[in-house]
């Protein structure tokens, strides 16, 4: 097996693959931002996805793991190939009507122990509704595993929480956003 990647040999891919983009940003979150983390342009690469996986999967070895969950689209090859490093299953959530839930006959037993894995975290939304959801099913939730935590501590997570990278990137609610006062456009690129 590969060496685990260090913080700057994520932060390496990341730039040397694309994934680190300059521009005015609309992020899942609502909040504008300078800076956007776009992971699939990395995670394209299996044999890079496996390696960064194991660097995720790392931290929670000794949880006895039994699902890994992630939030579409972001997160499904992340729960893919992290639950195959911890021989566990891989379920994704969706959103529907506005919430996550468990679609495609997936489901989570009581007991059962879950990982959620996460490519961004900005607010810590997306994981919370993850984990609240496999927590309503009566799964236990070992914790949540990011690529990258760019919420300067913001994230309201009350889980075990292990980014491979932590950026301090600022976000801004809209009417504060200083790009928007200087009138430069806004790009969309996630994926709600």
């Amino acid at each position: 097996m590969a060496t685990l990647l260090s913080e700057a040999e994520v932060l390496d891919l990341l730039r040397e693959h694309g994934a680190l983009q300059q521009g005015h940003f609309l992020l899942s979150s609502g909040m504008h931002s300078s800076h956007y983390i776009q992971c699939a342009l990395l995670l394209q690469y299996p044999d890079l996805t496996a390696r960064v996986c194991a660097a995720l999967a790392e931290p929670f070895r000794s949880e006895e793991v039994q699902a890994v969950v992630g939030p579409a689209i972001g997160a499904v090859v992340l729960a893919y190939e992290t639950a195959r490093q911890l021989r566990a299953r891989a379920l994704w959530a969706e959103r529907s009507e506005g919430r996550m839930t468990l679609r495609r006959s997936f489901t989570l037993s009581p007991g059962e122990r879950v990982l959620v894995v996460e490519d961004v975290v900005t607010t810590g939304g997306s994981a919370k509704e993850v984990a609240a959801l496999a927590e309503r099913a009566g799964a236990a939730v070992v914790g949540v595993a990011a690529i990258v935590d760019r919420s300067a501590g913001g994230h309201g997570l009350r889980w075990r929480f292990e980014p491979l990278v932590r950026l301090d990137v600022e976000a801004y609610l809209p009417p504060l956003c200083p790009l928007c006062r200087e009138g430069v456009p806004v790009v969309k690129p996630g994926s709600r």
